[in-house]
């Protein structure tokens, strides 16, 4: 009995020992030098670290969906553009798939008016990369200084209301002008165009515009134009044609209903100083208001980005010369300016309805002097019959 009870003690020695050599080695495990051969280069080891790389690919994407403030704006670079201010004058023009010769119009009116360098920044959506591209590098704009960006949506999630009667004002990139300090890099002035405009002045003196001291950017008002447009617009001109007093949240925002409105459609803009009065924020935060507490009629406006600019920048703006926002040109079929106003202005707006590039519209000779036709074919412009 005394033997076999050694012997016991013996064999749990050595399976406490056995335990120690295993575990020791787990913990101490010797790491392989790089180049050297282990598991890893096994396909089937591989597989799972490829596995595991796109678990946290997705997660990214899972993250980066559920705060749409980190969302990114990706670029494509095209004949590798720098973001590095040369001297050139940076102008930001959205370019939606359907209104693409739109936008190729208002850069041609630009480069063909001016001795200066400018750099375009094309902003788009995913799926009008490619052919934003073609467009420019197949047609007479071949030789212009751009730079495409892609606008990612989701940054908009749960920032627009759904019942607008107009979808294209609903277009994401109808919001690009909010998000300019995510857009630009290395520049401190920045000129924003929208689509439907051409420019018959030289793009340097809109962008010699004086901005005060402590403004983020400059805007023409509606009360400088025409009377008689004046008088045939309405409340459109001021600041009731765009909020709704009748809530008495707007109402505590201390804005004079009659205050004149500007159209955002042409925007200089100092980016340093949007980006540290946290411009942005405060374009998001009324969106937010007006989904919870409808701040904006869609019918009073008839749109759903100029009130949050009315708002943010209520006296708070510096002025653009008259002569560089001469709009309302798509504001009716019947709309109505003086030739010879027409040829000294600087830049024409066709916001509205009426777009030069469709059927009815005014003025439209005056756009077409500047159209590019689209290389693919895609982008056809609509006339009458006659």
């Amino acid at each position: 009995m005394a033997q076999l009870r050694k012997l016991n003690r013996v064999l749990l020695m050595l399976l406490i020992l056995m335990v120690y050599i295993i575990l020791y080695s787990k913990v101490h495990k010797v790491q392989p030098q790089p180049g050297s051969a282990d598991e890893s280069d096994r396909p089937e080891t591989a597989a799972v670290h490829k596995a595991a790389e796109q678990k946290v690919e997705q997660r990214q994407v899972d993250q980066r969906q559920a705060d749409p403030r980190q969302v990114e704006l990706k670029v494509e670079a095209i004949g590798q553009v720098e973001d590095v201010d040369d001297g050139s004058i940076l102008v930001v023009i959205c370019a939606s798939r359907e209104r693409m010769g739109a936008a190729m119009t208002t850069i041609n009116s630009v480069r063909s008016n001016t001795q200066a360098k400018v750099l375009f920044y094309i902003v788009t959506l995913r799926d009008s990369v490619a052919y934003a591209r073609q467009y420019i590098e197949k047609s007479d704009l071949k030789d212009i200084k751009f730079k495409i960006l892609e606008f990612n949506p989701m940054i908009l999630k749960g920032k627009i209301k759904t019942d607008s009667s107009r979808p294209d004002l609903k277009h994401p990139l109808n919001f690009v002008r909010f998000y300019l300090p995510l857009l630009v890099s290395g520049y401190k002035k920045v000129i924003y165009l929208d689509d439907d405009i051409i420019v018959q002045g030289d793009i340097q003196d809109l962008y010699n515009t004086k901005l005060d001291p402590g403004h983020a950017a400059a805007f023409a008002t509606d009360c400088d134009l025409p009377s008689e447009v004046v008088r045939s617009m309405g409340m459109q001109t001021t600041y009731m044609g765009f909020l709704d007093y009748r809530r008495e949240k707007v109402r505590e925002l201390g804005m004079n209903p009659s205050e004149c409105s500007f159209n955002p459609g042409v925007i200089v803009a100092n980016v340093e100083e949007w980006r540290q009065q946290r411009i942005t924020k405060q374009l998001e935060n009324c969106m937010q208001d007006n989904v919870r507490d409808n701040l904006y009629s869609n019918s009073m406006a008839g749109g759903v980005a100029t009130p949050p600019m009315l708002v943010a920048f209520y006296q708070k703006y510096s002025d653009i010369d008259p002569s560089w926002h001469v709009g309302h040109l798509g504001w009716s079929p019947d709309t109505w300016y003086s030739e010879s106003f027409l040829q000294e202005a600087n830049l024409l707006h066709w916001n509205g309805r009426f777009k030069p590039w469709d059927f009815p519209s005014v003025y439209m000779e005056m756009w077409e002097r500047w159209f590019v036709p689209d290389p693919t074919g895609r982008f056809m412009l609509v006339r009458s019959n006659g």
